[in-house]
């Protein structure tokens, strides 16, 4: 389940963080918050433009840690809020997921579907 929270600062501008750990060690590519769509299911679409690497290291180990923010929610503490998603991901070229997000950014050549384990607050 996504919190209303993560929702809120995906509508927010700002940058997410996208942590791989492939052969040659971890990698990390960040994308736009407003990029980020979540799925009925609750999983989290990412449109994918090259992420080359990033899709090279999911085929080695689908693990994934996710971060994003915002400035402009209210967080635990004051103003500003974080969390960290950990989960499983997947590159997919074709089907609903990817019709989705290739209808609203043109440029994508896969979307990166992430099926979250654990959806974490942290700050």
């Amino acid at each position: 389940m996504i919190p209303e929270k993560l929702l809120e600062i995906l509508k927010q501008d700002g940058v997410v963080a996208i942590a791989t750990l492939g052969e040659d060690g971890a990698h990390l590519v960040n994308t736009w918050n407003s990029y980020i769509r979540i799925s009925q299911d609750g999983r989290v679409l990412i449109p994918a433009g090259y992420m080359h690497r990033t899709e090279a290291n999911i085929a080695f180990n689908p693990e994934v840690l996710i971060t994003a923010g915002s400035s402009k929610v209210q967080g635990l503490h004051g103003p500003g809020a974080g969390f960290l998603i950990k989960g499983r991901a997947a590159f997919i070229s074709s089907g609903p997921d990817f019709d989705q997000l290739k209808s609203k950014f043109s440029w994508l050549r896969a979307t990166l579907a992430v099926t979250p384990d654990t959806v974490t607050q942290t700050w």
